[in-house]
């Protein structure tokens, strides 16, 4: 396996030679700095660990600091470790979108936008309860009845009630490697893929 870590700048479409339109993600792709190089020897498994994006040095701690020194780098926003990668890199050795070639098919893992406190008609599709008439007040977005007044007198688990939506980590398999812009570090994948603009994606095939 090989991976990067980046962030969703936006989307696009792209045409091509044929006419037809596909609807992309813009991703800056790294450059990301192996800040860790973990063996089976050493760690008990093999990975790399990326860093991406600078940070002010008075918001790193000491430890941080320590740690990105022996990368000979500067500090860093993210650190995602990738197991089992497919490529030989030594500690310092910087990882760009090159990695990855047109037509690659990979994965996507972001998180989704959070959505806040939602009722069962947004979060979970329910139609609501009734009609609007027959005497009904605020009725019509309700759950309805929770449980089972002849069997437990409780509410049993896993009952699709209002909550917290969203901000999911989401993983989303088969896009396609439109196009890379090698100069900007932009890799253009098929398709949408989960976060707002902004956030933090890692890029895996």
């Amino acid at each position: 396996m090989k991976g990067i870590i980046g962030k969703k700048i936006g989307m696009t479409s792209i045409f091509s030679s044929d006419g037809k339109q596909t609807a992309c993600t813009i991703i800056e792709a790294g450059p990301c700095v192996v800040t860790q190089v973990k063996t089976t020897e050493t760690d008990g498994y093999n990975s790399l660990q990326l860093a991406f994006g600078d940070k002010k040095e008075k918001h790193t701690n000491a430890a941080q600091k320590n740690h990105f020194a022996k990368a000979n780098t500067s500090a860093k926003k993210f650190v995602k470790e990738f197991r089992d990668y497919s490529l030989e890199k030594n500690l310092g050795e910087t990882i760009t979108v090159d990695i990855f070639a047109e037509g690659d098919k990979v994965e996507v893992v972001g998180t989704t936008k959070g959505k806040g406190f939602q009722g069962v008609v947004k979060r979970h599709g329910f139609t609501g309860v009734g009609g609007a008439t027959h005497g009904q007040h605020d009725r019509q977005r309700a759950p309805g009845s929770l449980g089972n007044s002849s069997d437990a007198s409780r509410v049993m688990k896993g009952m699709r009630m209002a909550g917290r939506m969203g901000a999911d980590r989401v993983k989303m398999k088969g896009l396609k490697v439109v196009k890379i812009f090698t100069e900007k570090n932009y890799i253009l994948v098929s398709g949408s893929v989960p976060g707002h603009n902004g956030s933090i994606v890692l890029i895996q095939k």
